[in-house]
C-alpha cells in the first residue's frame, strides 16, 4: 500500500467528516415546534457520520488496515449496517413524522448488533481462507440486502408524498424535496460501492476513502439549504394528515343519468364560477382552501377533478394560471414577464418558466415573440 497517499486522503476526509457531524448534531435550528423533526433527523445524520467518522479515525490512528485486512473489512461492514439504518432513519423522519418508533429502533439495533456479534464470530473462530472468505461474503450480501430494503422503503415513501402533493397543492412543493430521491440513488450506489471498494487491493484503498467526500459534501448542503423550504413542506405533510376524510360512512352514492355521482352537477356549478371569477391565480392555493370556498367535500372534489379533468389537482390549477398568462401576454403584450408570471398565480418568476416551458415547449417570452 502507498501508506502516504492512503494517510493523506484521512487527513482530508476526517476533519471534514468531523465538522459535518459535530454541526449537524449541535447545530442550532429555529426555535419552532415544526421544526422538531427536521432537528431529529438532522441528528440522527450527524450520529452517523460521527460513526463513520470514528472508523476512519481507527483506520489512520491504529493502521488497521496495515495489520489485518479481512478484520478491517468486517469491521467497515459492521460500521455500514449502523450508519445505513441511520441515513434511512433519518430521510423517513423528514417524510414521516411517526417513522421513528421504540420498536422499529429496537428492531434495527438488535439486527445490528447480530451482524455485529457473527463478524467477530467471523474473524476470531474461522480460520483463513476458503471459510472466512464465504462468511465475509455472506456478510457483504445482507448488508447489500439491507440497504436495499431500506432505500425501496425510503423512496415508497417518497413516491407517495409526492403524489400526495400533486393531488393537494397547486405549487411544486414536491421540488423541495426531490433531493431526498436523489440523496437516495445516489446512496444505493455508494452504498453498494464502498461495501465493494472495502475489498480492494491495499495500494487501492485510498479510493474508497476519497469517495465519500463529494457524497457528504452533497449531503450537508442540502440539509442546511433545507431548513429554508422544511417549515412549508411540514405544513403541507401535517394538513394531509390532519384533515379527516369528510365522506360520510354511511353515504350512499347516487349517480346521474350519465352514470356520474350526483353530487358532480353541484361542484361543477360551483367550480365554473370559480373559475370565471378566476379565483385560481390565488397563490399558494391547496385543495383543502378549494374545497372551503366552494363549501364542499375534500374527497368529493378530488374525486371529481381526477374523474373529470384527468389530472391531478396541482397540474389542473397549472393548466388554468398557463391560460390566463397567455391570454394576459396577447392582450397586454408590453407586460413584463415577472407581472404576468405574478398575475397568474405563481409563486416566482422562474417558477412560471419553468412551468410554461415544460407546458409549451417555450420559454414565455419565446411564446409572446411567435405571436408577432
Amino acid at each position: 500500500m502507498d501508506h502516504s497517499l492512503y494517510s493523506q486522503s484521512l487527513y482530508l476526509s476526517l476533519p471534514l467528516m468531523l465538522f459535518f457531524g459535530f454541526h449537524m448534531l449541535l447545530g442550532r435550528t429555529p426555535e419552532k415546534k415544526v421544526f422538531a423533526n427536521y432537528l431529529l433527523s438532522r441528528r440522527l445524520m450527524g450520529i452517523a457520520l460521527l460513526i463513520l467518522a470514528a472508523n476512519y479515525s481507527v483506520h489512520l490512528f491504529c493502521a488497521i488496515r496495515l495489520k489485518d485486512v479481512y478484520a478491517t473489512i468486517l469491521m467497515n461492514l459492521s460500521t455500514y449496517f449502523l450508519c445505513y439504518w441511520l441515513f434511512s432513519a433519518a430521510m423517513m423522519t423528514l417524510l414521516d413524522n411517526h417513522y421513528v418508533t421504540r420498536r422499529r429502533f429496537m428492531v434495527h439495533t438488535l439486527m445490528w448488533i447480530a451482524f455485529s456479534s457473527l463478524a467477530c464470530i467471523v474473524t476470531l473462530f474461522s480460520p483463513s481462507g476458503v471459510i472466512l472468505s464465504i462468511g465475509i461474503f455472506a456478510l457483504a450480501s445482507w448488508l447489500v440486502i439491507y440497504g436495499l430494503f431500506l432505500s425501496a422503503r425510503l423512496l415508497r415513501t417518497y413516491s407517495r408524498a409526492i403524489k400526495m402533493f400533486e393531488n393537494t397543492h397547486s405549487d411544486d412543493i414536491g421540488s423541495y424535496v426531490r433531493w431526498l430521491s436523489i440523496f437516495t440513488y445516489w446512496a444505493i450506489g455508494y452504498g453498494v460501492s464502498c461495501g465493494l471498494l472495502t475489498f480492494l487491493p491495499n495500494e487501492y484503498v485510498f479510493i474508497w476513502v476519497l469517495s465519500s467526500i463529494p457524497f457528504y459534501i452533497y449531503l450537508y448542503c442540502q440539509y442546511q439549504n433545507y431548513i429554508l423550504f422544511y417549515e412549508r413542506v411540514e405544513s403541507a405533510l401535517q394538513e394531509d394528515i390532519d384533515m379527516p376524510d369528510l365522506t360520510p360512512a354511511d353515504d350512499k352514492e347516487e349517480t346521474n343519468t350519465g352514470g356520474m355521482p350526483s353530487y358532480y352537477a353541484d361542484i361543477e356549478k360551483r367550480i365554473g364560477q370559480w373559475i370565471a371569477n378566476e379565483g385560481y391565480r390565488t397563490q399558494g392555493l391547496s385543495l383543502n382552501d378549494l374545497s372551503m370556498l366552494l363549501c364542499t367535500n375534500r374527497t368529493y372534489l378530488s374525486d371529481y377533478i381526477k374523474n373529470v379533468y384527468h389530472v391531478s389537482f396541482r397540474d389542473w390549477i397549472t393548466d388554468l394560471r398557463i391560460d390566463y398568462a397567455k391570454s394576459l401576454m396577447k392582450s397586454q403584450p408590453n407586460l413584463m414577464i415577472l407581472e404576468v408570471s405574478e398575475a397568474s398565480g405563481f409563486v416566482s418568476k422562474s417558477h412560471f418558466t419553468r412551468t410554461f416551458k415544460a407546458k409549451e415547449g417555450c420559454t414565455p417570452s419565446q411564446w409572446r415573440d411567435q405571436l408577432n
